[in-house]
């Protein structure tokens, strides 16, 4: 049997994103999320953007390796969250899923608009024909200052094409999320990233759990 909400059952799903600079940690606690979620008996679908189909993960290769200029990351990424949407998220939405996502628009206004300066309107239009309303239901930040968040890139592993920036670039896609944040405070909650693992960990897990969704 499928899982469902045992609090909701036939209720539609949540749309939760996880988000943050790149080496803030916000990967390594999304399987901590999963667990507690589905020992409430809660279906999860795991997904990250730029990918979580077969075609957005060709998209996300490319982005992530072959130079471009801030339009084309942004076409790009936007193409595959297209495709994401309609074969993946919405779907499990629509079945009273929780969906955890590695990364959504919210990137893509931090990293492309704040981090590249490239023009917000653009991306906000794009943000509409490709999204149709869809926005997260709750956006966990994981906040880090950029110069820890580049030792932890350094020791884990090679950096891909957006990884190698400088910190100044990651100062500021922090200040682009840190601007979102300020837009939509009900969606966002911030997590202090700079805390020990097990700290930051129980911040995301209250965060969720605060909702009210799923029984604590």
């Amino acid at each position: 049997m499928t899982p469902v909400n045992p609090l909701a059952a036939g209720a539609a799903g949540r749309f939760v994103t996880v988000e943050g600079i790149d080496g803030a940690g916000k990967s390594s606690h999304i399987a901590a999320l999963a667990d507690w979620a589905r020992a409430r008996g809660v279906e999860v679908v795991l997904a990250r953007e730029p990918g979580g189909t077969p075609l957005a993960e060709k998209l996300r290769g490319l982005f992530l390796h072959e130079p471009m200029d801030a339009l084309t990351e942004a076409l790009l990424v936007f193409a595959a969250r297209r495709d994401h949407l309609r074969s993946v998220i919405e779907p499990a939405l629509a079945r009273g899923a929780l969906v955890l996502c590695d990364r959504f628009t919210d990137s893509t206004f931090a990293y492309q608009g704040a981090g590249r300066g490239f023009d917000g309107a653009v991306l906000a239009q794009l943000e509409g024909w490709v999204q149709q309303g869809r926005q997260p239901d709750l956006t966990l930040w994981f906040d880090v200052d950029p110069a820890i968040a580049a030792q932890r890139r350094a020791a884990a592993r090679d950096a891909d094409r957006l990884e190698r920036e400088d910190e100044a670039f990651f100062a500021r896609v922090r200040g682009g999320y840190a601007s979102r944040a300020q837009a939509a405070p009900a969606r966002f909650a911030r997590i202090d990233s700079s805390q020990p693992l097990d700290a930051v960990r129980a911040d995301a897990i209250d965060a969720l759990a605060s909702r009210g969704w799923y029984r604590v």
